[in-house]
């Protein structure tokens, strides 16, 4: 439904902020890296204390997904994620409401983060997806079974941790993070759906629009409901909301040309993944649609069962074809769109650092 964020920098540097004084200098992604090891240190000891109230063996399975633990049960040094969302959350806080909105918000950041791994729970058996974050996936060593039960627990926590939550914030984020994972499931369904059908049936449009839903909806949910808690007007919320999406969307572009360039030593995943799973990714529908001779010639080979040795020729039809500068070119046009609407909601540009910091951070990862 999701997709993990887990590369830095991928080149999209220059952006139009809709702002002149919004153009910050974010070159080397320092002041991202500090927000997201903050939220991480912030929110891991809930997220540990909710999962430690599982039942044993799905808290086993939830430790292994988090990278708390191994497959036995021994503690393990692995990461749990970059902390993306959470982060976010904390930012549209702090950045409408100071330090005082950031503290409440903690609880509301760690159930966005509960969410955000549920749907990786369910994606990885949904796509078969072998490894992440550099070792297997739960349901390769547990189960089918027991990864999607693992992740229904921890979408329950994260409703828990909101219905428990004192903030009169609370329940309209609890109401919004609901609506976000029906909006989830819906974007996944119509990815499943889209991959049942020919190659040359699905439109540029209906991905795009599928695009924002699996990705870019729970990033604009999070940096929705860290306004919330800052008792932000709903024209700002509804703002922050935008910010996110454009920005989740850019997201996916990149991690779109990623999954047909990328290196495998730095995303954890097998070279060119996605074509030999003939997923219809935001290049390769841009290329399929693209009226070029390369454009038939992908989309016959799109129509041949995998062999290895067709992925070189596949990814240079995609690209031929001009789907990776499509896809590139239209994540810089995203992240516009995004620096336009953090703007509009916070018009001060150091109040709004720490938010164009992380959204310059989860687009500027390389291949």
């Amino acid at each position: 439904m999701t997709e993990s964020m887990t590369e830095p920098h991928t080149g999209l540097t220059e952006h139009t902020t809709g702002t002149a004084e919004q153009e910050t200098d974010l070159g080397d992604g320092h002041e991202a890296t500090m927000l997201l090891e903050r939220a991480r240190a912030e929110v891991d000891p809930v997220l540990r204390a909710v999962i430690g109230s599982l039942p044993g063996p799905i808290r086993r399975i939830a430790l292994y997904h988090f990278g708390w633990q191994e497959a036995d049960g021994t503690p393990a040094r692995g990461g749990s994620g970059k902390a993306i969302r959470p982060a976010l959350v904390l930012a549209a806080a702090s950045a409408l409401g100071g330090h005082a909105a950031r503290s409440a918000a903690v609880r509301a950041a760690a159930a966005v983060e509960l969410v955000h791994n549920f749907t990786l729970l369910h994606d990885d058996v949904m796509d078969r997806d072998a490894t992440r974050r550099h070792r297997p996936t739960a349901w390769t060593v547990f189960g089918d079974a027991d990864a999607i039960l693992a992740g229904d627990a921890l979408q329950a926590l994260a409703l828990r941790l909101l219905a428990e939550d004192p903030h009169p914030a609370a329940p309209a984020a609890a109401a919004r993070l609901a609506d976000c994972v029906v909006e989830l499931c819906a974007g996944q369904h119509a990815d499943t759906a889209m991959e049942r059908r020919g190659p040359g049936e699905v439109t540029l449009a209906e991905t795009l629009a599928m695009a924002e839903s699996k990705t870019g909806a729970l990033l604009g949910c999070a940096c929705a409901i860290g306004a919330l808690y800052a008792d932000a007007e709903d024209v700002d919320v509804a703002a922050l909301d935008g910010f996110g999406r454009s920005a989740g969307l850019a997201f996916q572009l990149i991690d779109d040309v990623i999954g047909i360039w990328g290196d495998p030593l730095r995303t954890g995943k097998p070279a060119g993944a996605d074509l030999a799973a003939r997923k219809k990714s935001l290049p390769v529908v841009a290329a399929l649609t693209s009226g070029t001779p390369a454009a038939a010639e992908l989309a016959a080979l799109y129509t041949q069962p995998h062999q290895k040795e067709d992925l070189e020729r596949i990814a240079l039809a995609v690209e031929r074809a001009g789907g990776r500068d499509w896809a590139q070119a239209q994540a810089a046009d995203r992240m516009a769109r995004a620096m336009q609407e953090v703007a509009r909601a916070v018009p001060d540009p150091e109040a709004a650092g720490g938010l164009l910091a992380l959204a310059e951070f989860v687009t500027r990862r390389s291949t």
